[in-house]
């Protein structure tokens, strides 16, 4: 995550995205530098224009989940029949199973 912060960083300061300034400012914030990470995160930046990717990423509209109404007796009563046929079937494959080896 580290080198994907550093890119941003970098972008944001108007710097070359390079395998040697992602390692600087890694070496910079602390940590320990892996130069095959940095080579392969600068190798997939190439060519990629950061601040537009993140313009289109503030444009996406996502819509909040439904609110679950709570259950009624009818509905809590077939989730509770639901139960039931699951654990039957789940006895039954495994007495399937047992067959295998008995």
């Amino acid at each position: 995550m580290e080198y994907i912060y550093a890119a941003l960083l970098l972008n944001s300061a108007g710097k070359e995205i390079s395998e040697q300034n992602l390692v600087n400012v890694v070496k910079a914030a602390g940590a320990n530098p892996d130069e095959a990470m940095a080579k392969s995160v600068a190798n997939s930046l190439k060519g990629v224009d950061i601040k537009e990717i993140i313009k289109n990423a503030q444009n996406v509209s996502v819509a909040a989940p439904a609110a679950q109404a709570a259950p009624s007796g009818g509905e809590a009563k077939a989730k509770k029949e639901e139960a039931k046929e699951e654990k039957v079937s789940e006895e039954e494959a495994a007495g399937g199973l047992a067959s295998l080896f008995g």
